[in-house]
This record gives C-alpha cells, structure tokens and sequence, in this order.
C-alpha cells in the first residue's frame, strides 16, 4: 500500500518516473493498474490534441514543431506526447519510429514522451490509450498530445479522446479528396495541409474547401498550410491550437459517454468465465438447432 501510495504521489507531482511506471501498469493490463486507476483523480481542463491522418503525412515531425513553438512561447510549458506506434512482428513492442523524430526533446524536462505498441489493435490507437491518457491527466501537464499509427481512412477512435482533432494532410492527396466519403475526414477540428512547400499545395486546399462545403456546410473548419521541417505555419497552428475553444458540452458528453462505454466493455469482459462460457458453449454447439447468437443471449439472461 506504501508503494502504491508513493507512486501515486511521484505521478501527481510529474515525477517522470512514477508516471511511467503508472503508464508501464496500465499498458501491461495489470491486477495492479486497477486499482491505480481508480485512484487516479484525471483534470479535465488539460487540453488533449489528437493529431491523425494517413501515413507520410509529417505527423510526428509536425508535433516535433509544434512542441519547439510552445517551449519558445512558454519555456515552463508542460507537454506530454503519447505516440502510438505500429507493433513489431518480432518482439511484439513498438516500432518506436516518432520517438526517433523527437530526440531533441529527450533533455528537456517538462517535455514527457511515451510510444505504446498497437498490439494489433485496429483503428489507429493502442487499446489502452484512453487509460494511459487519463493517467497523463492525473499529472501536471499543460498538453497533451496523441498521434495516431497513422492508418489511414479508418483512424476514427481519436475523436473518442481527443478535445481537438487535427487531420493532417500532403498535397498529394488532392486528387483523392473528392473520392474520400467518410472515416477521417469527418472527425476533424482543424485540417493542416502539410510539406506544402510542394506542388498541388493550393489545389490541395482548394479541392479540401470544396469538399467540406458540400458535407459540412454551416460549419467553419480551419485548414492551415504548413512545411513542417522548414518551421512554415508552426507559429499559426501553434495559436490556432493554444486558442481554440475548449470542446461544447455535447462533443464533452458524448467524448465521455463513448469512453465509458468502452472501459465497460473491457470490464464486462474481464468479468466473463471464459471457462465456463466456453464449456457450455462446446456444448450447445452439438445441438442440432444451436444457433450461436441465441446462445450467447441466453447465457447471460442467466
């Protein structure tokens, strides 16, 4: 109990290590992280930024940037990026490619990145990324960011965390925008075009406005250019992120109501008798008339 205490303790206070050690639990589904996480008191003012879209897009470079930006403007700035990387065939742990693009903030104290392995989840986030991200809340940070694995049109599971979703784009995708009828493109707060020092960057923004009046036409969405390894637009979208309103009481309520729905799903499941379920199971299925949905209904009728 001391233990547990004092790692609560290191993890409100931003000791780095605490909060990994929170992170390491939570991540590895331990006995342990429940109880840490029903500990846990997260703050829902500190803003989370998603930041998705497909792969090559400069997603990582361009929150590289953007962390620079807010360390200039704010040298006591508090930011946390969680960067969820593909998991690796053979050793089942992250890739850990964006943490290789953020070296430069490894020295930085009040700077806090960590990359969780998708572990074949789907959808472009890890499956404990929404508990990993309120344990970031439970610590004194000012941001937080998470940038998705990057797996294109399907990489929708952001919005379920994120209070701003940024949807970053290349030039090249221009000729696709019009094709695009759902998935990522629907979610987004704030679209950034970015290496738009290449050709087809205006086109590109042009064909997006187009887009976006057509499905979306009473709503405003900001589309910034920028280059991120040469530092256009970071200034722009850096503000445009600091000062942009905080989500409506409706996106907060269904962000809330789909993360619950989510954390009892996993606890509904945990709580199953995988034995006994598939004990009885085995045994219905000899049944001449078992039909496997009826099964499934009537198990938990009782």
């Amino acid at each position: 109990m001391d233990d547990a205490n004092k790692l609560l303790s290191g993890l409100m206070s931003g000791d780095h290590r605490s909060l990994a050690r929170c992170i390491s639990l939570v991540e590895n589904d331990t006995l342990e992280s429940y109880r840490l996480l029903a500990s846990i008191t997260p703050n829902p003012s500190i803003p989370v930024v998603g930041v998705t879209g497909p792969p090559g897009a400069g997603k990582s470079t361009l929150v590289n940037a953007v962390i620079h930006e807010l360390t200039r403007q704010k040298p006591d700035c508090k930011v946390a990026v969680l960067a969820v990387d593909p998991t690796s065939p053979f050793t089942s742990g992250s890739l850990l490619g964006d943490r290789l693009r953020m070296t430069g903030h490894f020295n930085n104290p009040n700077i806090y990145i960590r990359s969780l392995a998708t572990r074949g989840h789907l959808g472009g986030l890890s499956a404990r990324t929404i508990e990993v991200v309120d344990v970031l809340r439970s610590a004194p940070f000012d941001y937080i960011f998470v940038e998705t694995v990057g797996v294109g049109q399907s990489e929708v599971e952001i919005v379920s965390l994120a209070d701003t979703t940024v949807v970053v784009l290349v030039p090249e995708a221009g000729d696709e925008i019009q094709t695009i009828k759902s998935g990522i493109m629907e979610i987004a707060d704030l679209f950034v075009v970015n290496k738009s020092d290449r050709a087809g960057a205006d086109a590109m923004v042009s064909n997006l406005k187009q887009t976006l009046m057509e499905r979306l036409s009473n709503v405003d969405i900001p589309i910034i250019k920028t280059a991120a390894q040469e530092g256009k637009g970071i200034l722009e979208l850096t503000d445009a992120l600091v000062s942009s309103p905080k989500s409506n009481q409706q996106k907060k309520r269904t962000v809330l109501i789909n993360k619950a729905i989510r954390v009892a799903q996993d606890y509904f499941v945990r709580r199953l008798n995988i034995q006994d379920f598939s004990q009885k199971l085995e045994l219905a299925s000899q049944n001449k008339d078992f039909n496997m949905y009826r099964f499934v209904e009537d198990y938990f009728k009782h």
